[in-house]
C-alpha cells in the first residue's frame, strides 16, 4: 500500500530509535529492517530519527534495509531517488526540513533527502509472503500498515519470520491497531504501554 507521508506514527517510531540505540550501543553495526516501505517515506523517517540521536560517525554505523513488493517495479526508483513533491513535505517540522531536505535542481516543486541520510537506507524488493527475509541480526523490524492487508495465518508466518531475523533482544515495531497473534505472544514481549513495541524473546 503505497499512502502515507513522512513522520507518521511518530511516537512509535521515537519509542523504536530509543530502545534500538540502547541495544545496539557499542556495536558496529545498527541493522534495521523497514517492511513494507512503500514510496520510502517512513524508512526515511527513521534515518532521520536515527541521526538525530546519533553523532556523525554513529550514524554511519546504520544500516537501513528498506523493502515492498512493487508490481510496476517503481518504488524501488523513487526511494533511491529520494526526490518528493515539497507539498507533500508539509507535515514535517520546520527544523528537521530544512536540515535534512533540500531543492531539487532543475526540478521546481521538489524536494530531496541530504545525501548522508539517503546513503543510510538501502532499497530491495521483498515478497513477505515468501517468508524470506532480507537479512538476519537485525537490531529493529519495522512493518506498519502492511500485516493488516495479510490473513490472520499469513500474519503468524509473517511475524515468525521476522522473529528469526531480530537479533538476540532486538525489537519489532507496528501499528497501534496491530496485535500480536495468540499463537506467538511467547515470541514477543511488549515494553511499553505507549506503544506496539516488542522485544525479541527466545532464539
Amino acid at each position: 500500500m503505497a499512502f502515507t507521508f513522512f513522520f507518521r506514527d511518530l511516537p512509535v517510531l521515537e519509542h523504536a530509535v530509543e530502545y534500538t540505540l540502547k541495544l545496539a550501543l557499542g556495536r558496529l553495526r545498527i541493522k534495521v529492517w523497514d517492511a513494507g516501505c512503500a514510496l520510502g517515506q517512513e524508512p526515511y523517517t527513521l534515518a532521520i530519527l536515527f541521526a538525530e540521536r546519533m553523532g556523525e560517525m554513529g550514524f554511519n554505523t546504520l544500516y537501513l534495509d528498506a523493502t515492498d513488493y512493487d508490481s510496476e517495479n517503481n518504488f524501488g526508483d523513487i526511494v533511491t531517488a529520494a526526490e518528493y513533491k515539497s507539498e507533500e513535505l508539509q507535515r514535517i517540522p520546520p527544523e528537521i526540513f530544512g536540515k535534512y531536505f533540500e531543492e531539487v535542481a532543475g526540478k521546481p516543486g521538489y524536494h530531496k533527502i541530504i545525501d548522508r541520510i539517503r546513503k543510510r537506507v538501502f532499497f530491495k524488493y521483498n515478497d513477505l509472503l515468501g517468508l524470506q527475509p532480507v537479512g538476519s541480526d537485525y537490531s529493529l523490524v519495522v512493518c506498519k500498515n502492511v500485516l493488516l492487508h495479510f490473513s490472520y495465518e499469513q500474519r503468524i508466518d509473517v511475524l515468525k519470520m521476522y522473529h528469526r531475523s531480530l537479533a538476540p533482544g532486538g525489537y519489532f515495531a507496528t501499528e497501534n491497531t496491530q496485535k500480536i497473534p495468540r499463537e506467538i505472544c511467547h515470541l514477543f514481549e511488549q515494553v511499553t504501554p505507549d506503544a506496539q513495541l516488542f522485544r525479541k524473546v527466545g532464539e
